[in-house]
């Protein structure tokens, strides 16, 4: 696994956010889901740069849907995980993980 392969924090929440969102996983849904589970207020901007840099690496892919009236016209950008982005979740929780059942006192929160 190369350097950057590792994901941070929000990268990890992003990459939930549209694994439990399935087929309804564009940007507004991803927030909220994130904001909704952990609490943690969430900017847009931030979240569409994490979503860039994400698919720019080949964990995630998107597609645009059809164009709403709703939205004027405009149409929303679906995600989705790459098999390589379910890869980099899963070795980042196994490490974050290891980590938690080390050799230390674990604290009642977790």
């Amino acid at each position: 696994m190369d350097k950057r392969d590792h994901l941070g924090e929000f990268e990890q929440l992003v990459l939930l956010g549209i694994l439990r969102l399935g087929n309804d996983a564009y940007g507004m849904t991803i927030r909220r889901e994130i904001e909704t589970r952990t609490r943690r207020t969430t900017s847009i901007g931030a979240l569409y740069l994490t979503l860039e840099r994400m698919e720019e690496k080949g964990l995630i892919r998107s597609e645009l849907g059809e164009a709403t009236a709703e939205r004027g016209g405009r149409a929303k950008r679906f995600f989705t995980v790459n098999p390589s982005g379910r890869e980099a979740l899963k070795q980042s929780l196994h490490r974050l993980r290891r980590m938690a059942e080390g050799h230390f006192p674990v604290p009642e929160v977790i």
